[in-house]
């Protein structure tokens, strides 16, 4: 129940006890107290003072009920229109503090300017929002200044170990302890390409370059690249449908989206296991659809899958290596092209769904 309307409840009620007691002292005033003086100076007898006392209450009740409540129902609609209209700025500022979200913190909520209690709580509400966004601001450039610095030295670190590693005369023992430390860096980097990444698309400072392009060819490259990836745990790869279809995108960035997916597929399958590719129209959107036979997400997992740098219990209890913002990445190239990602997930089958808009509704 709203405020506004308990206030109008609370009113009525208020309203109907008033009407009572009006009532109630009207007819002592009016009546009870002049029969009682009447009663005391003559002598009259107790049926015709009934009789009287009867008359003089239904002629109360008609009086109240005519000249008392026409002006209770219009104190109440007055009352409910005044507490309508007071409470709609309310209903407003609560309307645009729900639209407001991190993408858009330097918004200014609108003020009446009358410096009244609903106009300060405004001013309140701006001047906070304008302390997140700063700190939103402060944390992006510290991420992405972060990332900017260790490129170099990782960089460095990398070539340093390769050419370690391509000197003949080098120990087994060290070459297998070189190798590890290399793969750990690559991991660090790919980290710190994500974070720049993330980093730069919260910023709003990725273009991407919007081309009409042919949906189905870019998931028959991945396609081929995921069977390639396949081949080291003997996973089978399908395509069961790959329908010819356009959409307006970016081509790199639609690639590194099914490539990251792909990848995922393969590394959270079972050896033996299967990933599926489907792609065909649905509407007017674009249905894409990969499958892997690994372990099943638990249903506490699903909402969190998308979250940077979080992985569930079974990625962290496996070997597989990630860095968990595989699926962030793609969750942002889905959202820049207007489209919307899924993922569903049952005994041993999980399903990632990808929608996007067709390129004015056709199919080339």
């Amino acid at each position: 129940m709203t405020v506004r309307t308990r206030l109008t409840l609370w009113y009525a009620g208020i309203m109907f006890v008033s009407l009572l007691a009006m009532g109630g002292l009207s007819y002592y005033k009016f009546v009870q107290e002049p029969r009682n003086h009447v009663l005391r100076t003559a002598n009259v007898s107790s049926d015709l003072i009934v009789e009287d006392e009867n008359e003089d209450f239904s002629q109360t009740l008609k009086i109240l009920f005519w000249c008392g409540l026409p002006p209770a129902f219009l104190a109440l609609g007055g009352g409910w229109w005044l507490i309508r209209k007071s409470f709609a700025p309310v209903a407003a500022l609560t309307q645009a503090v729900e639209r407001i979200n991190e993408s858009n913190l330097n918004a200014q909520l609108s003020r009446s300017g009358n410096g009244d209690e609903l106009d300060r709580l405004t001013e309140v509400f701006n001047a906070m929002t304008a302390r997140l966004d700063s700190s939103f601001q402060r944390i992006r450039e510290f991420t992405l200044h972060a990332s900017h610095e260790l490129k170099t030295p990782l960089t460095i670190l990398h070539g340093e170990i390769e050419t370690e590693l391509h000197a003949e005369k080098l120990p087994p023992a060290q070459r297998e302890k070189f190798a590890s430390q290399l793969d750990e860096i690559q991991r660090l980097t790919k980290i710190v390409d994500g974070l720049t990444l993330l980093t730069k698309a919260d910023a709003g400072q990725i273009e991407l370059k919007f081309a009409a392009l042919a949906l189905d060819e870019i998931v028959n490259d991945v396609f081929a690249d995921a069977q390639i990836l396949a081949k080291p745990a003997s996973l089978s790869v399908t395509l069961a449908a790959c329908e010819k279809i356009s959409i307006s995108g970016d081509r790199h960035r639609l690639r590194q989206l099914l490539l990251n997916l792909a990848d995922n597929a393969v590394k959270y399958n079972q050896p033996g296991g299967t990933v599926g590719f489907c792609l065909h129209r649905a509407g007017a959107d674009a249905e894409l659809k990969i499958t892997n036979t690994g372990k099943s997400i638990p249903p506490e997992t699903l909402p969190r899958v998308f979250e940077r740098f979080y992985r569930g219990d079974a990625a962290h209890n496996s070997a597989t290596d990630g860095c968990g913002l595989g699926l962030s990445i793609a969750e942002w190239i889905v959202r820049a092209h207007h489209g919307d990602i899924r993922i569903a997930s049952t005994e041993n089958l999980t399903t990632v769904t990808i929608r996007l808009p067709l390129a004015s509704g056709k199919i080339i």
